[in-house]
């Protein structure tokens, strides 16, 4: 990590904040302010748990910062997404925006090897699964484009590749569980610490898959970490239209599964609950489950954030859109020893290293979508390829 150089060429700290976009991010956080009461909050959450706050103590300056990077990655795309809708180029994209704490802090603390390592199973909001398992932005971007040269070779918008340890997303929501039960089943037959790790929507855990997939790997012993996404809504479902309890804290005990509930938004507890999972299971103790509460900041895809406003109340918006992942992390991060050097406080040194790594990861994500955009024009999918990778071709 560099200490002197770039950093002091930034001016001073109060332009230093994350950067909104009025045009693509939701109205809440366009004006994101932090809240001291939260932010109390959000540092008390770390001494909660004694074997969480372990792990979050362990972490290098350099880790901290990753998560910092994963973070601003995964909103970042989500706007050049969302970019390429109002533009034409796309017709709409599943975004994670508000959620994105799940999705990072998670796959942070796996073993990720590619396909030596851990295995993660994403739902298609969790796409900053890939790039944080490994997978250049250019392929996440290309995906959505369909050329040739993306990972599914333009044959579907499902993102993944078992070469970064990533299975792809299933349409039908909750059927990729039974499929990542697969996977940690063949970890314990061959004796490898692997763990596999999946999420499963609030709305998608009223799908058989779901129970069925708890049950099988409670049964088995198998090491997988079901994590329950609840952002309160399936599709356009309020979780009061389709769930009884107020939240999923004791659906592990239905199936003989240790489970714990975090704050989704929570990047740090997110990470730590999931690494004391993680390592439970590698040693044999058997599946674990971890609910997440979050909040989806839109619509199920951009096409439907109007009738997303429409379903929950402009103040369940401004309840949730005070607690960005985002946002909150950046002001904790401004006030703990991140080792930088140089003139001025903690507080100015700090934001200064981290406007650099927005910056960087700015450059990161226009790069890549100008990289995916050209493969548009080289890499168009051939009409020939198109009973290659199917369980079934077109005989002559």
């Amino acid at each position: 990590m560099p200490r002197d150089g770039p950093l002091s060429g930034l001016p001073d700290h109060e332009d230093l904040t994350m950067r909104r976009y009025s045009a693509y991010d939701p109205p809440e956080y366009v004006s994101w302010q932090p809240d001291p009461e939260l932010l109390e909050e959000y540092r008390s959450r770390i001494r909660a748990d004694d074997a969480r706050e372990r792990e979050i103590a362990a972490l290098p300056p350099e880790a901290y910062l990753a998560l910092y990077r994963g973070l601003l990655r995964f909103r970042l795309s989500d706007i050049a997404l969302t970019r390429w809708v109002k533009q034409g180029v796309i017709s709409k994209a599943w975004l994670g925006t508000g959620e994105e704490a799940v999705t990072v802090g998670a796959v942070n603390a796996l073993d990720r090897r590619g396909s030596e390592g851990d295995i993660v199973g994403p739902m298609i909001r969790n796409q900053g699964a890939n790039h944080e398992m490994g997978m250049p932005m250019a392929e996440v971007f290309r995906t959505y484009l369909g050329t040739a040269d993306a990972p599914a070779e333009g044959r579907d918008l499902h993102l993944g590749d078992l070469r970064y340890g990533v299975c792809p997303p299933i349409s039908m929501v909750a059927t990729l569980s039974t499929v990542m039960n697969g996977f940690a089943l063949a970890f314990r037959i061959r004796g490898e610490p692997r763990v596999a790790l999946t999420w499963v929507g609030d709305g998608a855990t009223k799908h058989g898959e779901a129970h069925e997939a708890f049950a099988f790997a409670a049964s088995l012993g198998l090491p997988i970490v079901f994590i329950i996404q609840n952002n309160q809504v399936a599709l356009g479902t309020r979780l009061d239209q389709h769930h009884v309890p107020p939240d999923f804290s004791a659906w592990g005990a239905a199936y003989g599964i240790p489970s714990e509930s975090v704050d989704g938004n929570h990047v740090l507890e997110v990470y730590a609950a999931t690494r004391v999972a993680a390592e439970r299971c590698r040693r044999g103790e058997g599946p674990q489950l971890i609910e997440a509460r979050t909040f989806r900041m839109g619509g199920h895809a951009t096409h439907d954030v109007r009738e997303a406003r429409a379903i929950f109340s402009r103040e369940l918006f401004r309840h949730w859109g005070r607690r960005d992942p985002i946002g909150l992390y950046e002001e904790y991060l401004a006030g703990i020893d991140l080792g930088v050097a140089g003139t001025g406080s903690l507080r100015d040194r700090n934001l200064r290293k981290l406007a650099l790594v927005e910056r960087e990861v700015e450059a990161e994500i226009e790069q890549a979508a100008s990289e995916a955009l050209a493969s548009r024009e080289s890499a168009a999918p051939r009409g020939e390829t198109v009973t290659r990778g199917v369980y079934g071709g077109v005989s002559a």
